[in-house]
């Protein structure tokens, strides 16, 4: 049996691989977890330019309940996103087909500049 200490730190690993990665794509940005004793709602799991993260890594994640847990909290003017883990399997990034579109337009318009 897995116990919820081993799922927490499990977690909490998944969410620090995030931040070293989004260090990458946002360098010079303050991109850290966040705040871990709240509801979530006054913060994401990892904190960064533009987006709203919610990560989830376990077993079998629900990835719609994450999805719309990054939705819920997510303020104007950033992208919500969940992230999502299952053992064994590749990292999915899910979003609405809007917000990527507006993503990919953003990113469109500064290539075309």
């Amino acid at each position: 049996m897995v116990s919820g200490a081993y799922n927490r730190q499990k977690g909490a690993q998944f969410e620090r691989e995030l931040v070293h990665e989004f260090r990458k794509v946002f360098p010079g940005e303050d991109v850290k977890r966040g705040l871990q004793y709240r509801s979530g709602v006054e913060c994401p799991d990892v904190e960064c330019p533009l987006l709203w993260i919610e990560a989830k890594r376990m077993a079998r994640p629900n990835i719609r309940a994450a999805y719309k847990q990054a939705t819920d909290a997510c303020p104007a003017g950033r992208w919500p996103i969940a992230i999502t883990k299952a053992n064994r399997d590749e990292t999915l990034v899910t979003m609405s087909l809007e917000d990527f579109k507006d993503l990919v337009s953003v990113y469109w318009a500064k290539v075309n500049e």
